[in-house]
């Protein structure tokens, strides 16, 4: 047998720890007992929930908006390590040292501003992960505008595994939400245009952020660095050209019998012009164009589109357009405006503000501090 390597080493002595500490907070051997303690706490009446957890229905109900299809991310194993790094070796200290195994609870999910809600598919499978014998309940789905106040979702069961799970669930949504949030409004304002996120996510995060951003009504561009060749400043300067990149490209595609969306980025007319004569000229693979920091900023907060125009009038629907770069939600209502078929903006996910959310188990007493904070 092959010697374990430090990194796989590493990787199972974690999966070894959360193993041990859902084990710890599993309800399976109380939850029967009619001596349970439950923690009941009055929520205003709900009509016709989503859905609940696995155990209580027969079969998962259909996910809203599904995440992007990558052909290697886990999404199990990027929930696992979130749980993990939580855990640590000793499990949740605080909960062990408070609240006896056996005690039940029910927490409610409170949104403390306006905004898309995101993430409770997600959210299920942490619930699921944790416990599956936890019982959630969704008076939202995902993609949906929540306001300030609004209670649109509760979870029941063991209360160590609510109070184990609620940052990690918190967490996701948050940043999911911010992402859909601000998606949604460049997504309207960027009509006809659609708007995409970039590569620019967190680490390891890749797939959530994305994900988040569909959720929100934009669409994802590449996923990595395998499903689109996309030809940036940096090949073209070391192939040396426009022509010369665009070239290899196709032979390397014909060569290896691929058939994936190719693009390529342009920074002057010139360059564009260039492409366009190579693709006159060739068969070719090429199917979007981009359109880099073609919107220039002006002195009093405006921007000049007008090379951006140009551009788009030269391609002349032959191509795909990408404009890219100096997109802000100030912005993108003019650069939609040009004809362009994209519009991407890395800080969809790269400059996220989190959208406030809390769980809470107290939730007449959350509501009331909200309230004197103005976050309810």
């Amino acid at each position: 047998m092959t010697p374990a390597t430090p990194a796989a080493a590493a990787a199972a002595a974690a999966a070894a720890q959360i193993r041990q500490h859902l084990l710890s907070i599993s309800p399976s051997s109380t939850t029967s007992s009619p001596a349970c303690c439950r923690l009941r706490l009055s929520a205003r009446p709900r009509a016709a929930p989503r859905s609940m957890s696995a155990d209580a229905r027969p079969a998962p109900s259909p996910v809203a908006v599904p995440p992007p299809a990558h052909p290697t991310y886990d999404l199990g194993a990027v929930i696992a390590l979130a749980l993990s790094e939580d855990a640590g070796d000793r499990g949740d200290v605080s909960c062990l040292a408070t609240i006896p195994t056996d005690v039940k609870a029910e927490a409610t999910f409170i949104a403390k501003e306006d905004g898309v809600i995101a993430g409770i598919s997600l959210a299920d499978m942490i619930f699921k992960q944790v416990d599956p014998s936890l019982k959630v309940e969704w008076f939202e789905d995902d993609g949906n505008l929540v306001h300030k106040g609004l209670q649109f979702g509760k979870v029941y069961g063991c209360a160590q595994s609510i109070i184990v799970a609620e940052r990690v669930v918190l967490n996701f949504m948050q940043r999911m939400s911010g992402i859909a949030t601000m998606t949604k409004a460049m997504a309207d304002a960027a009509r006809p245009a659609c708007i995409l996120e970039t590569r620019k996510t967190a680490p390891g995060l890749r797939m959530v952020d994305k994900w988040a951003v569909l959720i929100g009504g934009g669409k994802n561009h590449r996923l990595g660095l395998f499903d689109m060749v996309m030809i940036k400043d940096n090949h073209i300067s070391v192939a040396g050209g426009i022509t010369n990149a665009m070239t290899s490209v196709d032979l390397f595609l014909e060569k290896e019998k691929l058939a994936v969306p190719v693009e390529v980025e342009t920074r002057t007319l010139e360059e564009v012009r260039d492409l366009l004569k190579y693709s006159d000229e060739n068969k070719t693979s090429l199917t979007r164009i981009m359109l880099d920091n073609m919107v220039v900023p002006l002195p009093n907060g405006d921007i000049d589109v007008s090379m951006l125009k140009d551009a788009v009038k030269l391609i002349n629907g032959r191509f795909e357009t990408e404009a890219s770069g100096n997109v802000t939600m100030d912005t993108v209502k003019k650069i939609g405006e040009t004809g362009v078929t994209y519009i991407s903006s890395g800080a969809l996910t790269h400059s996220v503000k989190a959208l406030d959310i809390s769980l809470k188990i107290d939730t007449e007493l959350a509501l009331e501090v909200g309230r004197r904070t103005n976050r309810a």
